[in-house]
């Protein structure tokens, strides 16, 4: 074993006590960031799962229709009033091309051409306003996981099968098998047999979606060939507004991004991040005072030694990485009892509370990342607050402190 390990494994070893009591100090630290880091990761990818999965990561659409003007007669001085134009549904130019296009940019993982509009959807004397949309299942599955998410039924689409919410379904009273008539614009009208029920967790979208083939609603909207949306997943989900502004600006289309519909939840998720963030420096701090404080105590106590050290040729460097051993130790020592205690933790607050189908109410996210972060922040606060001590004891005068102690 290296001088300066030998010396300063021995120096812990002679307080007990007292690296005990750090030790366990610096646990409970980590243990605290442990848990935090796990409690909140777990909620933010359950509440982005939950709100992801129902919507696209980013949906390409055309340019909203805009009114032009006639040029005015510079001799005459006009007082134009512009008004915005109705929007119809429009379909996305050479869109075959850009779902190619969009498939070869960096991050996008699957695509997924929609036909998207409103229409009624009729049942004995039941009328109800439903989202219609027309998709080809095993493309839109990709992006929106409706098959795993079935209550009943299949998810495939063929003929004149539709697939609803169950919320729907209940309204309408119908189940795997019967028949609804769907009207969209001018009176076009379909009807369908009930293939499926699914459940995305969304009351809104369990309402008014009605899933049906893709040339079924080019038909009802009078789109014949073409698409009025194409929706993207990307492999960062935080990433999605800047893949969103590149295809923008290259497809001359109107891109948005989950983060950009979903504003506010994207400012709570940050919010969340600061408080975390917040909470960490704190107890960083406490940790860092705590291995301070022992050093110091252990540089008074030891001074004898110290000087005995100096005065056998031992440098002041190699008595400074004496004690930064030391520091390093005690944040290690610490971060693996920390590391242990928040994962017990998190598990056992996981495991309170559950919800009706089995899940955790509040799910912990433990990733190797999260401990091994965990033991570089521990180690690097203890060697951090080693620093002060270590230059103390580097400079005690050895004929001073072998004197008079």
């Amino acid at each position: 074993m290296p001088f300066e390990w030998f010396i300063a494994v021995r120096f812990l070893r002679q307080g007990r006590m007292q690296t005990l009591l750090t030790l366990i100090g610096v646990g409970v630290g980590v243990g605290v960031i442990v848990f935090l880091s796990a409690l909140m990761n777990g909620l933010q990818t359950s509440l982005i799962k939950q709100t992801l999965g129902s919507q696209a990561h980013v949906v390409l659409r055309a340019p909203d229709e805009a009114p032009r003007l006639d040029a005015p007669d510079a001799r005459v001085a006009v007082a134009a009033h512009l008004e915005k134009a109705a929007q119809r549904v429009r379909s996305i130019e050479q869109w075959q091309q850009v779902v190619t296009d969009v498939g070869r940019v960096p991050g996008v993982l699957a695509s997924s051409p929609t036909v998207t509009g409103p229409a009624l959807a009729l049942r004995g004397g039941a009328s109800i306003a439903v989202s219609l949309r027309g998709v080809v299942p095993e493309l839109f599955d990709a992006i929106v996981p409706v098959t795993p998410r079935l209550t009943a039924g299949v998810f495939r689409l063929l003929g004149g099968e539709a697939v609803i919410g169950a919320e729907l379904a209940a309204d309408l009273g119908v189940s795997v098998g019967d028949k609804i008539r769907v009207v969209a614009g001018e009176g076009r009208a379909e009807t369908f047999v009930i293939g499926g029920v699914f459940d995305l967790g969304n009351r809104d979208v369990n309402e008014r979606w009605v899933l049906i083939p893709l040339r079924s609603a080019q038909a009802l909207l009078d789109l014949a060939g073409g698409v009025s949306t194409i929706d993207l997943e990307v492999a960062d989900v935080f990433g999605a507004e800047a893949i969103a502004v590149e295809i923008a600006s290259r497809e001359g289309l109107v891109a948005d991004s989950w983060m950009k519909t979903n504003a506010q939840l994207l400012v709570a998720l940050r919010s969340q991040d600061s408080s975390r963030y917040m909470i960490q420096f704190f107890v960083i701090i406490a940790v860092a005072l705590g291995i301070a404080s022992v050093l110091v105590v252990s540089v008074v106590q030891k001074s004898r030694e110290i000087g005995i050290l100096r005065a056998v040729g031992t440098s002041r460097a190699r008595v400074m990485r004496i004690f930064l051993i030391q520091g390093g130790l005690v944040g290690l020592s610490g971060s693996a009892l920390g590391s242990a205690l928040g994962a017990i933790l998190a598990l056992f607050f996981a495991g309170l509370t559950r919800h009706a189908d089995g899940s955790p109410m509040f799910p912990m996210e433990l990733t190797p990342a999260l401990f091994l972060s965990a033991a570089g922040i521990a180690v690097v606060t203890g060697l951090v607050a080693a620093v002060i001590p270590a230059r103390r004891a580097a400079r005690l005068d050895p004929a001073s402190v072998i004197r008079y102690g």
